[in-house]
């Protein structure tokens, strides 16, 4: 389902009525997690059970990993819980792009080998709700954070709504809490929440789509030489473009998530004026790199073990950063040079420093 149809407004109504209908605050939360099943149903139900998975292994794995004293117990359980998620996301995401890789691989040393069909379907939004769910066995086994009291909490948490297919990627420790009492918006966000609606599809639907992508898409589908100041303006078209349909999602995401009286990060804070790659990732999608920081970039060392290590740290995080985005070379190239240019900025402030 997507925001900005004619059966979310509906949907979304109806969320709306009865979440400020007088039921018990359980109640509205059962409501609220029948309507995200909904939501996500509305694109191929199947894909529901991946919701399910995702969500009794996670409870049930971090909860064992919570009681368990004993660490290589602890790291077991902490794998099995990436290896599920990583498992779900890898088999979706990246299957074909490895098959497609291993055929070649094999012709390179002469070997025909015949891949078989492979008619999987990317389930939408896989991404951003495997992350949360490692993310919360993850603080559990480093200590940051205990498991949730309720499992309806915990539920709704994965599976949320306005967060669901597009982000932003949220925190378990900054959602789950807010479930545990009831929440309902004030008039004042009711308004800004509403107003951020607006917003956000105004920015996908009238920006992104009606005035850039056509103009994106005129330079970059053509077959044919475009001029130099063609292939500029196409290339500023599709930045706006890409920075719109994005940052509109998430701002509709934040929006609708405000009018219930719940509050989403900030995913993108004007990153085109970034100083800087350092600057611009801490502007651009936010969710993304924060995440990404905490959860790989500082377990791996971070900048604690010396120039080398650092630098080895920033490429490994920003190439699986890359393939965050999608499964193929362009986006491997894409993460090493963000990684390459993140290395260079990090070394020019070490000499600065010096």
């Amino acid at each position: 389902m997507l925001f900005n149809s004619l059966t979310f407004i509906v949907f979304f109504a109806i969320v709306l009525a009865l979440h400020y209908s007088p039921f018990p605050w359980r109640i509205k939360k059962f409501n609220l997690l029948i309507a995200s099943y909904l939501f996500y149903a509305a694109w191929n139900p199947p894909f529901v059970v991946l919701l399910w998975i995702s969500t009794v292994v996670d409870w049930f794995v971090a909860r064992k990993i919570h009681d368990e004293d004993r660490l290589a117990r602890r790291r077991l359980l902490l794998t099995l819980s990436i290896l599920v998620n990583l498992g779900i996301l890898g088999f979706f995401k990246y299957g074909n792009f490895l098959l497609e890789n291993w055929v070649w691989a094999m012709a390179q040393i002469g070997i025909d080998w015949q891949a078989p069909g492979w008619d999987i379907v990317l389930p939408v939004g896989i991404a951003f709700y495997t992350f949360p769910t490692m993310a919360y066995s993850l603080d559990i086994y480093l200590r940051r954070a205990k498991p949730a009291k309720s499992f309806l909490d915990f539920a709704l948490f994965v599976t949320f709504f306005p967060q669901l297919v597009a982000g932003p990627i949220v925190r378990p420790t900054h959602l789950i809490p807010q479930f545990a009492i009831p929440h309902v918006a004030s008039l004042k966000q009711l308004y800004w929440g509403l107003s951020l609606m607006i917003l956000g599809i105004f920015q996908k639907v009238v920006i992104a789509d009606g005035l850039l992508a056509p103009a994106s898409e005129e330079v970059f589908m053509t077959a044919e030489h475009v001029s130099f100041w063609d292939a500029w303006l196409g290339t500023l078209a599709f930045s706006g473009q890409i920075f719109s349909d994005f940052a509109g999602y998430s701002t509709t995401a934040i929006g609708v998530a405000l009018t219930l009286g719940f509050s989403l990060p900030n995913n993108f804070r004007f990153p085109y004026a970034a100083i800087g790659f350092s600057d611009f990732w801490r502007r651009w999608h936010i969710s993304l790199s924060t995440w990404l920081r905490d959860y790989l970039y500082i377990p791996l060392g971070g900048n604690r073990k010396g120039p080398g290590r650092t630098y080895v740290n920033l490429m490994v995080t920003m190439l699986l950063g890359g393939l965050w985005h999608g499964a193929g070379w362009t986006f491997v190239i894409w993460g090493a040079a963000h990684g390459l240019a993140l290395s260079l900025a990090h070394g020019a402030q070490a000499l600065v420093k010096r």
